[in-house]
C-alpha cells in the first residue's frame, strides 16, 4: 500500500512492540494500547536466538539490547542425578558466525524498555483494555472497556494466550493445560556464584521434571525456571507466589548443584503452563494476530518470544506495497502458520523429551542430544531461516 496505514495494536508485550516498531518504520502511523498500567518483571528472563536477534539488528534496537543482555558462552543440557553433561553447544561468537546473529538472554522488563523507548513519543498507551473489534468498509473498528473506541485501517492482536482480539473474531475457547506447572525466579548472582552457573544456558533434565538456568541483566541476576508435572494446579496467574518447601521436595534427589540453586530462589512465583492448537486462520478483513494470541507454546524450545519478533517482521514486510490490507494479512499467516506450527510441535514434544524416566527411550534421547544441538536436531531451519525485513520493508524470508 502506498499511502500509511492507521494502526492500532492490542499487546504491548514483545510482540507488540516489536510489530509497532516494524510498522512504524515502514511509515504507518502506529499506536499500541496495553491493559497492564507499565512494564514490569512478570516473565522474568527470556532467551532470544539468532533468527530474533537477526530481526531486531534490522530494527536499529540490537545495540541496545545487548547492553543490557547478557551473551552466553554455551548452551548445555544436564542429567538429573549426577550432573552429567548430555551436550553442549557453543553459543557466543561461534553461533554468530553461523547464524549471522548473536544469540543473547534479557530479563524481559528489559526487552520491553527498549522497544518502548525506540517507538515515537506517546504511542504506547497504559492501562487500555480491549472489549472487541469489528469489521467497517476499509478498516476495522476497536473498542475498549471504558466505552471508547477507534476507527482504524489495522487492528493487529497482540494480546498474548487469551487475546480479547482473538476472541471477538472466532468466540470463546479454553487454552488447553498441559499437565505442567512452573516456578520461576530470580536469584542475585552473589548468592550463586560459589556453584559456577557460568555464561551458559543449562538445562537439567530428568523423570517428570526439568530446570533451567541463566544470566540476565547484564549478568547481576540468575534467572531460574522450574517445571514439574502437576496437574491439580491449574491458575495462570504469573504473580502466584509458590511454596518454597514443595518446590525443593519435587527436586529431592537431584544433583547438589540443582538443589542449591533452588534453595537460593527463596521467594519462588508458580504458574500453569497452558497452550492452545494451531488455529487454522489468524484473522478477518483488516483485523490480524500476532504471537501468542494465534499460535502460543511451552517455553521448552524458548522460541515464543522468537516466534512473535518473526511475526512482527513478517507483518511488516507482507504490508509493504500491498494492494489492499486484507489481501496482505492472508499472505502474512499463510506465510506464518506452517513455521510457528512447527515451533509449537517442537515445544510440545520438547516438554515430553526432558521428563523422560530413566530407561530405554531417555537413553536414545540422551544420544540423540549428544549428537546436536540439545534443544532440536532442526536447529539449522529453525535459526537460520528466519523472516527479516529488507530495506524498502518487503518480506523476503524462506520458511522451508
Amino acid at each position: 500500500m502506498s499511502g500509511s496505514l492507521s494502526v492500532v495494536v492490542v499487546g504491548g508485550g514483545i510482540g507488540g512492540l516489536t510489530a509497532a516498531l516494524a510498522l512504524s518504520r515502514a511509515g504507518h502511523d502506529v499506536r499500541v494500547v496495553e491493559q497492564a498500567a507499565g512494564a514490569t518483571e512478570v516473565g522474568a528472563g527470556i532467551q532470544l536466538a539468532p533468527n530474533a536477534t537477526r530481526v531486531l539488528r534490522e530494527l536499529g534496537v540490537l545495540e541496545a539490547i545487548e547492553r543490557v543482555a547478557v551473551r552466553p558462552e554455551a548452551f548445555e543440557f544436564r542429567r538429573w542425578d549426577d550432573g552429567r553433561l548430555l551436550s553442549s553447544t557453543p553459543l557466543g561468537a561461534s553461533i554468530e558466525r553461523t547464524y549471522g546473529a548473536p544469540y543473547l538472554h534479557v530479563h524481559r522488563a528489559d526487552l520491553v524498555r527498549v522497544l518502548a523507548d525506540a517507538l515515537p513519543a506517546g504511542r504506547v498507551e497504559t492501562g487500555r483494555r480491549c472489549a472487541g473489534v469489528a469489521q467497517r468498509p476499509g478498516g476495522a473498528w476497536l473498542g475498549f472497556t471504558d466505552g471508547s473506541g477507534a476507527d482504524v485501517d489495522l487492528v493487529v492482536g497482540a494480546d498474548g494466550i487469551h487475546s480479547a482480539v482473538r476472541e471477538s473474531l472466532f468466540g470463546p475457547r479454553a487454552a488447553r493445560f498441559t499437565g505442567h506447572a512452573a516456578y520461576r525466579g530470580l536469584v542475585p548472582a552473589e548468592r550463586v556464584a560459589g556453584l559456577g552457573p557460568g555464561r551458559r544456558a543449562t538445562v537439567n533434565v530428568g523423570p517428570g521434571a526439568h530446570l533451567v538456568h541463566y544470566y540476565v541483566a547484564g549478568g547481576r541476576l540468575l534467572n531460574v525456571v522450574c517445571v514439574v508435572e502437576e496437574g491439580s494446579w491449574t491458575r495462570e496467574s504469573w504473580t502466584d507466589t509458590g511454596d518454597p518447601r514443595q518446590l525443593r521436595a519435587a527436586f529431592a534427589g537431584w544433583h547438589p548443584t540443582v538443589r542449591a540453586v533452588i534453595e537460593a530462589l527463596d521467594r519462588p512465583l508458580k504458574w500453569a503452563v497452558f497452550d492452545r492448537d494451531p488455529l487454522p486462520r489468524w484473522g478477518a478483513g483488516a483485523v490480524t494476530l500476532l504471537g501468542d494470541a494465534c499460535h502460543p507454546m511451552p517455553p521448552y524450545a524458548a522460541q515464543g518470544a522468537g516466534q512473535a519478533i518473526e511475526d512482527a517482521a513478517a507483518l511488516a514486510g507482507c504490508l509493504d506495497g500491498a494492494a489492499d490490507v486484507p489481501g496482505a494479512l492472508v499472505r502474512y499467516a499463510e506465510l506464518r502458520r506452517p513455521r510457528t506450527a512447527r515451533v509449537q510441535a517442537m515445544s510440545r514434544d520438547n516438554g515430553t523429551r526432558f521428563h523422560l524416566p530413566d530407561g530405554p527411550d531417555q537413553l536414545a534421547r540422551d544420544e540423540a542430544m549428544a549428537s546436536s544441538f540439545g534443544i532440536s536436531p532442526d536447529v539449522d531451519w529453525l535459526y537460520g531461516q528466519p523472516t527479516t525485513i529488507s530495506s524498502g520493508g518487503r518480506e523476503r524470508a524462506r520458511h522451508g
